[in-house]
């Protein structure tokens, strides 16, 4: 086993419009998902360890991923087999409150691949989080989705956001490639 893990972040229903009833639907949830499923392949041929994060709020006033909703579960696109690790989260940050760091360190990961969502929230909090904790991260911009946002008055399309939270990450916290040059290389 490869001192490498895959780390798919909140592939979750309710963040595909192509889901019925989808709570929080993202731009380009289902390509990022398809982008990932070809890294998730891969590392399952070679045997490597695979961290599903699934995020659940608390209560069910929540605005998406409520408890025990069927928006909570992760897309059949990319499900997790039976023998691979699912945390639950209830906060941004995956390593916080959960069983993440525990799970690495006793793999001996010293790498991590992080796709998923939300590239502004989740994604940039989770490879802050893992450099923080001395992880060598790439983050494979095309298997990641956000959506548009608004501030101060100005929306901000999702492209957009996402550019700018890759940028930052590609910075200093990560290496920021697409998956065909991860898959090549």
């Amino acid at each position: 086993m490869s001192k490498t893990a895959l780390v798919l972040i909140d592939f979750q229903n309710d963040y595909y419009s192509s889901f019925p009833g989808a709570k929080w639907p993202l731009v380009g949830t289902e390509q990022a998902a398809a982008n990932a499923a070809l890294v998730l392949q891969k590392f399952r041929q070679q045997g490597d360890l695979v961290v599903h994060v699934r995020h659940e709020f608390a209560s069910d006033d929540a605005p998406f991923f409520r408890p025990g909703s069927e928006g909570a579960q992760i897309h059949q696109s990319v499900a997790a087999l039976s023998s691979e690790e699912v945390v639950l989260k209830q906060q941004i940050n995956s390593f916080k409150d959960t069983n993440l760091a525990q799970i690495l360190q006793k793999a001996g990961i010293k790498k991590l691949v992080i796709v998923g969502a939300m590239s502004h929230m989740c994604i940039d909090a989770m490879t802050r989080a893992g450099k923080d904790f001395d992880y060598d991260c790439t983050v494979l911009h095309d298997a990641c989705a956000t959506l548009d946002l608004e501030f101060n008055g100005v929306k901000v399309p999702a492209a957009l956001v996402h550019a700018a939270y890759m940028a930052a990450l590609s910075f200093a916290y990560a290496q920021v490639i697409d998956t065909k040059t991860y898959l090549n290389s």
